[in-house]
């Protein structure tokens, strides 16, 4: 698929690797709509950064938890640019909490972690299909984690929710053939503000990884994009871990 003029949402848009596959899609053409939640200013900040350099980009507030508030995103996407071609289902949210310490995973962690992580992946894929369907032809990406294939990460429930992201995958997958693509990127560890506070965890594990370094979220985002445009490929959950599971 060429992305040039196609219009693309970037759910968590604003920060991190969503911020950088923003700025990478615009620069492919792509009239991109930076989605957030609570990180206003970030967002329009990226924004800005899209405008600058000649694109074209909003920025459109909505907890992807909240499946009305999904919807009222698509609708204000469409009416701005008349439809939605791209979705990267890139927000998400984790708690750090020790993967043996049982007592703490409340059921408030499990149904927040869940309402973001799986639900929100759901509500916005289910919002945006009929959109892509209509012009025949769409491309979803979901961020995974390998958290979800090792069963470990910065707390259980999030590893479990990556694994329910795996699994979305493949059914969209399915469920939304031939029209729209569905894949998932899943990243191991990332420079992201995710690791503010644990800088000194981050790089004792560079050395150990079999490329040895941290991917940076640019990293990510070139293969977010390029998911977006292969058109051969569905279901697929594609490791990026700089060998870090091997």
């Amino acid at each position: 698929m060429d992305l040039r003029g196609k219009v693309a949402i970037v759910t968590g848009g604003g920060t991190g690797i969503g911020r950088a596959t923003s700025l990478q899609l615009a620069g492919h053409g792509v009239k991109v709509a930076v989605n957030y939640s609570r990180s206003e200013a970030e967002a329009r900040e990226t924004v800005n950064w899209i405008i600058a350099q000649g694109g074209q980009a909003i920025a459109v507030q909505a907890d992807v938890s909240e499946d009305p508030q999904v919807r009222a995103m698509v609708e204000q996407v469409v009416q701005t640019y008349g439809t939605v071609d791209l979705l990267v289902n890139n927000a998400s949210i984790t708690q750090h909490i020790p993967m043996d310490d049982l007592e703490a995973v409340t059921p408030e962690v499990w149904d927040e972690l869940y309402g973001v992580n799986v639900k929100g992946m759901f509500f916005c894929a289910r919002a945006a299909a009929p959109y892509m369907k209509s012009s025949g032809q769409g491309a979803i990406v979901n961020l995974g984690s390998i958290a979800g294939n090792t069963g470990a990460g910065s707390s259980l429930p999030y590893a479990v929710s990556k694994a329910a992201v795996h699994g979305l995958t493949r059914s969209l997958a399915k469920a939304l053939a031939p029209d729209i693509r569905v894949n998932c990127v899943a990243p191991g560890a990332v420079a992201t503000r995710w690791w503010a506070g644990r800088e000194a965890q981050m790089h004792k594990l560079a050395p150990n990884l079999l490329l040895q370094s941290i991917a940076a979220p640019e990293d990510i985002a070139r293969f977010i994009c390029s998911a977006l445009a292969q058109e051969a490929m569905t279901g697929q959950i594609i490791t990026v871990d700089s060998g870090q599971t091997l």
